[in-house]
């Protein structure tokens, strides 16, 4: 005979949840990966001109975004070249929306017992959306250290530690320098749940609000595409430094004492407009990036309630 707690516990999980934000991440991760590759190259670029950057020579430099596009295509072309490192994005964004939405929901669901079921609240939101975004980001950092490594191999680069794949990648860390280097940028990456929050949080109330104007209970490809690209320009805008802190954490070139160091550093060197390198790519693939995941998640999440 089954326990009711477990009964009541496995009711509650939203494994089609799960499945819908895995198909979203990973469908805009393959299309829009080179984005993800320039914006992180962007990031760790501590100098406007190569002349000045006496420690890491091999670095490029880009002048533009289309420089950048242009510079690693002719170098390595499309494959090896701006789709580097799109294997542990692809698992990275996959699992982190699939994780995301599973156990905000989850969650939602565990906590929400009355029936029938009570409207959550901006509160209720902001809560369920920090406890899934934390656990998130604890579960998915190595993946992300993986990716920034891979997106970080120079053509030139004066070092032996060479990757050749994802897997090839995660021994030679561990081999390397431990385990505590999978864990490198979780500090910023936890304070970077306050992004998810706000994106999350922001479409959700637009999209209940839309629901109680005009009375409907499905929502347009135009409406999520609206929704979801207002809310990841709202979030991307006041929470990007900490992906510049956590990148430059996880780069394999540089050394770093903590994130205070890092801000230090970037801070001194750049000023401010250190902190928003790479921030034009990195709209360029948060928006389109956002408005594909949700088209897809909420198109699975339908087809999977047939």
């Amino acid at each position: 005979m089954t326990d009711p707690l477990i009964s009541r516990v496995l009711s509650t999980i939203q494994y089609n949840q799960f499945l819908a934000g895995l198909s979203g991440g990973v469908v805009s991760s393959l299309i829009l990966h080179p984005f993800d590759l320039v914006k992180i190259r962007f990031q760790v670029t501590e100098t406007k001109a190569p002349i000045q950057n006496t420690s890491l020579p091999y670095r490029p430099h880009y002048t533009s975004l289309l420089n950048a596009f242009h510079s690693i295509y002719r170098e390595k072309g499309l494959v090896h070249g701006l789709y580097q490192g799109v294997a542990p994005n692809v698992l990275g964004n996959g699992m982190s929306w699939g994780l995301y939405l599973f156990l905000y929901n989850t969650v939602d669901v565990l906590y929400n017992t009355e029936y029938p079921k009570k409207k959550l609240t901006l509160i209720d939101r902001l809560i369920y959306s920090t406890i899934a975004g934390t656990t998130t980001i604890i579960i998915t950092n190595p993946i992300w250290v993986v990716k920034t490594r891979m997106c970080l191999q120079y053509a030139h680069a004066q070092t032996n530690i060479r990757y050749k794949n994802m897997l090839d990648c995660i021994q030679k860390i561990y081999r390397l320098e431990g385990i505590k280097a999978f864990y490198k940028g979780l500090v910023p990456g936890i304070f970077g749940t306050i992004h998810g929050t706000i994106q999350f949080v922001s479409y959700e109330q637009m999209k209940d609000f839309y629901v109680r104007k005009f009375h409907t209970t499905e929502l347009s490809t135009l409406m999520i595409l609206t929704f979801s690209a207002l809310s990841k320009l709202t979030a991307a805008s006041i929470t990007y430094p900490y992906q510049v802190v956590r990148t430059r954490l996880q780069d394999q070139h540089q050394q770093y004492n903590g994130v205070i160091d890092v801000i230090k550093r970037t801070y001194r060197g750049e000023g401010i407009g250190g902190f928003y390198k790479g921030l034009a790519p990195a709209l360029c693939r948060v928006v389109p990036a956002c408005c594909i995941t949700f088209v897809v998640y909420e198109f699975v999440l339908i087809e999977l309630k047939r």
